[in-house]
Order: structure tokens, then C-alpha cells, then sequence
């Protein structure tokens, strides 16, 4: 059966459906990605073009997901396959298969940050100044494969928890508390991070201009594929999850405004998170501030955690306990995706549909890719190595993590979001969603030659760029 308004579980309040969707958009990838993609490509540089393809681009598919979510009133595989054609009509399977391979690593990445929260949190009050150094933890956690499968499993059993309640009061509510903490500790670590002597170096590493990076065509692609990655990751597109809070958004919400909104307010806590790593790392010593992924966390700032003597292991609560907020407010918007599509599905076909036994069920399932990544230790404990020799060549030569990485963010993310530009600005029209938008006649001419002409460009190449990092091609360097 066809889902009406009524029937469907609605947000709460305006305010609960930004927060939640600020907090699907403000996750890991903003922590360490934004940081390091942003000193790796020319500081300010990377920072100028990544704020003009959130404008252009960001906006656009933003309103564009929310649209096609409510119009339909359903999750990404059903939505696409009412508004599709053709070989369009499975491209919502690209944005229920991304979630599901994503939060196979976010589970495992949540629960190091659990795990290193613990640790600091077990030496306050000891006052022999010996808090554990990054190097000294990080290797030692990899290689303790039940210990990372236990607080992995510890954060599926938050994770579950809140999106086996109710909308409202389980997502809505989490956010409405989780957000407001999240800043808060945010302003208290970038206080603490820029205030430390050699902050300034950081400060200059992040936005003093280096126009060198646009001084040929392959370095001005570089910047544009690498800014464009990072924005649609950062914002959560082509993952279903914007189409999915879409569905559940009444009819008289303005998506423009909210869309401008999100983007604004992501970008803003992605140079906080930059204000918070960058600065601190830089006073550590500099060198570290360029490690990019996992090491920027579980190394770089634990070994600024413990240069700081005992007051480090206050700050290091502080800072994962962020970190976990951060990680469970991305982590239930994307298991939202793989819930709603189940429910929506089983109730299509007349079926009863109990949100609680499904989130548990489906939580199950995907929780055995979270213990194949959580036992491999990145690497450390030869489970990938059966697969290394066949797919090295690839580029596949590294852990699992990275390996559905690529699957996710490095492959079906950026083609999805293409084929979606394609296939709103040119198979069905901008018209097929503009009416649901219900924007003025300037905004409207804006989107129709964004979604035709920039938008598919512009994902084009950072899908070429994500293909050229992940399989090691050098296409842009």
C-alpha cells in the first residue's frame, strides 16, 4: 500500500528536522576529512571553492533529495522507482547500498572513539603525568581485535537503541540534546587547541592563501574533485539519507531555506572541526597535522592529549566524547536509510512493519561487516591478506575498512550523484520536482541550469577524482 501524509511519521518540530539533518551532515568525515583535505589543497584555496560548490552544487542536490523524499513519501529504492525511467529507476539501490557499506566501518570508527574515551577517562585523577601517548594506544587497539569488537558492539547497541524508538523519539530527541552538546564541546576543545603555543603555525596552515594550487588545469581539478568530494559526503548526498528525511518533512516546510540552512551550518562546523585538530596538532610538532583517515584521531590528537600532561586526559574526554556524538549523529541517519526502505517495502507489499523488531534485526545483519573490519585492526591482523595479492593491483592493497571505503565514497556516492543531475535535468525535467520545492522564479532558473549543466559536471569529475585517489592513478596530480 501507498503511504499518505497522515500515515507516515512526520519530524516533530522544524527545528528537530535541522538538527537532524545538521547532524547526519556533521560527522567523521568533517573531523578529519575537512582538516586534512583542506591543508592538503591549498588551505584558503580548497576553502574558496569548496564554500562556491556548496552554493552551486550543495544547495541544489540538497533540495533536490528533500524533494524527491516528500513528493513521494518514500525511502530512496521506492522513491526512485516511482519518479525513475528506465535504468534510472534502480538507482535507488546506489543509495541504499552505500549506507549499508558505510556503516560497516562507522560502527568500528565509533567505537575506537568509545574505547578512547575510556582511556582517557581512566587516568583522571592519576596524577604521574603518564597519559598514554597515540603511538603507544593506537597499535596496541588494533591489535586487540575482541577488545575492538566489543565497543564496536557497544556503539551498534547505542546506535540501535535510538533508531528503534519512534521519529521523534529517537532521532529527533537524540539530536535535539546531541547538537547542542556538540558545540558546546566543540567551542571548549578549539579554545583550548588555539591557545596552545604553536596554534598560530596551524591557523596559517589553514587559511593563508596558496594560490599555487590553481597555477595549472590538473591542479585546479585536483582542488575541484577533492572540495566536491568532501562537500557531497560532508552533506550526506547520494546516501539516501536526505531523500529519506524528506519523506518524513510536512508540506508546508520551506526546502530552500532548510537546505540553505544545513549547508551553512555544515560548513561552519567543519572549519570548527578544523579550528579544533589543525591548531592542536600543529603544536605538537606540524608533521602530524598531514595525516589524513583514522591516525588524525587515534594518534595525532592522543599524543597532544598527553603532551599536555594530566589536565590532556580531561581535554581527551572532551574531544572523544565529541567525536562519539559526531559519530552517532551521522551513524543513525544512515542506519535510518536501510530502517525506513525495510519498513516502507514490507508495508508496500501489505505486510506489518515493527520498527523495533526491524531496526534490531537489520542491526544484526550489518553488524557482521562491522566485526570483519573491527578484527582486521586496519590491517593488523591479516584478514585482508587472503584478498591482497588478487586485488593489490587495484589498489585494494590496504585493510577492510578502506576497502568499503572505496566501495562507498571512493564509487557508488559520486556516481549516484550524477545520475541523479542526469536524471532530474534531463530525463524527467527540472519541472518533475521544482513544484514540490515551490520556490520563486529566480531560484528556479538558478536550479534548472545548476542540475543540468553544473551539477553533472561537477560530480563527473569528482567521481574521476575519487576513482584516480582510491586506485592510486595520479590522474590530477
Amino acid at each position: 500500500m501507498e503511504l499518505s501524509e497522515k500515515e507516515r511519521n512526520q519530524w516533530g518540530s522544524k527545528l528537530g528536522f535541522l538538527l537532524a539533518a545538521i547532524g547526519s551532515a556533521v560527522g567523521l568525515g568533517n573531523i578529519w576529512g575537512f582538516p586534512y583535505k583542506m591543508g592538503a589543497t591549498g588551505g584558503f584555496g580548497f576553502l574558496l571553492v569548496y564554500v562556491i560548490l556548496a552554493v552551486l552544487v550543495g544547495v541544489v542536490m540538497l533540495s533536490t533529495e528533500l524533494a524527491i523524499g516528500r513528493k513521494t513519501q518514500k525511502s530512496p529504492v521506492l522513491a526512485y522507482r516511482e519518479m525513475g525511467k528506465g535504468p534510472f529507476k534502480f538507482l535507488g539501490w546506489l543509495a541504499v547500498l552505500s549506507p549499508f557499506v558505510i556503516i560497516f566501518f562507522y560502527f568500528v570508527l565509533g567505537g575506537y572513539c568509545l574505547e578512547y574515551m575510556t582511556l582517557n577517562l581512566s587516568e583522571i585523577g592519576f596524577f604521574d603525568g603518564a597519559i598514554p601517548t597515540g603511538d603507544e594506544s593506537f597499535g596496541p587497539m588494533l591489535t586487540n581485535p575482541v577488545g575492538c569488537i566489543i565497543f564496536a558492539a557497544l556503539f551498534v547497541a547505542i546506535t540501535l537503541f535510538i533508531n528503534g524508538k519512534d521519529l521523534t523519539a529517537g532521532i529527533e530527541r537524540f539530536s535535539e540534546i546531541g547538537m547542542p552538546a556538540l558545540v558546546v564541546l566543540l567551542f571548549i576543545i578549539i579554545i583550548r587547541s588555539v591557545s596552545l603555543d604553536g596554534a598560530a603555525e596551524g591557523l596559517e596552515f589553514m587559511f593563508k592563501p596558496d594560490w599555487s594550487q590553481f597555477d595549472s588545469f590538473g591542479k585546479v581539478i585536483h582542488v575541484l574533485a577533492v572540495s566536491g568530494s568532501q562537500m557531497f559526503f560532508s552533506l550526506s548526498l547520494a546516501m539516501g539519507i536526505m531523500i529519506t528525511y524528506g519523506s518524513y518533512l510536512p508540506k508546508h516546510e520551506n526546502i530552500v531555506k532548510s537546505s540553505v540552512i544545513i549547508v551553512v551550518c555544515d560548513t561552519l562546523v567543519a572549519i570548527m572541526a578544523g579550528l579544533a585538530v589543525i591548531p592542536a596538532s600543529f603544536a605538537l610538532g606540524g608533521s602530524d597535522a598531514a595525516m589524513a583517515g583514522p591516525k588524525l584521531l587515534f594518534v595525532t590528537m592522543q599524543n597532544v592529549f598527553s603532551e599536555m600532561g594530566q589536565i590532556g586526559a580531561v581535554f581527551g574526554v572532551l574531544f572523544y566524547l565529541f567525536v562519539i556524538i559526531a559519530a552517532l549523529s551521522s551513524c543513525v541517519s544512515i542506519f535510518e536509510v536501510l530502517l525506513a526502505y525495510i519498513c516502507d517495502d514490507r508495508e508496500a507489499k501489505g505486510k506489518p512493519a515493527d520498527r523495533t523488531k526491524v531496526t534490531w534485526t537489520v542491526g544484526a545483519i550489518v553488524s557482521l561487516g562491522a566485526i570483519l573490519v573491527a578484527a582486521d585492526g586496519l590491517g593488523s591482523n591479516g584478514l585482508w591478506l587472503p584478498l591482497q595479492e588478487q586485488l593489490g593491483v587495484l589498489g585494494f592493497n590496504d585493510c577492510w575498512l578502506d576497502f568499503f571505503d572505496c566501495l562507498s565514497e571512493g564509487i557508488m556516492m559520486p556516481l549516484g550523484a550524477c545520475l541523479m543531475a542526469v536524471l532530474i535535468g534531463w530525463v524527467i525535467k527540472p519541472k518533475s520536482v521544482l513544484g514540490e520545492i515551490g520556490a520563486g522564479d529566480k531560484y528556479n532558473l538558478f536550479y534548472k541550469i545548476s542540475i543540468k549543466f553544473i551539477c553533472p559536471v561537477v560530480m563527473f569529475f569528482v567521481l574521476l577524482g575519487q576513482i584516480s585517489s582510491f586506485f592510486g592513478l595520479g590522474w590530477f596530480e
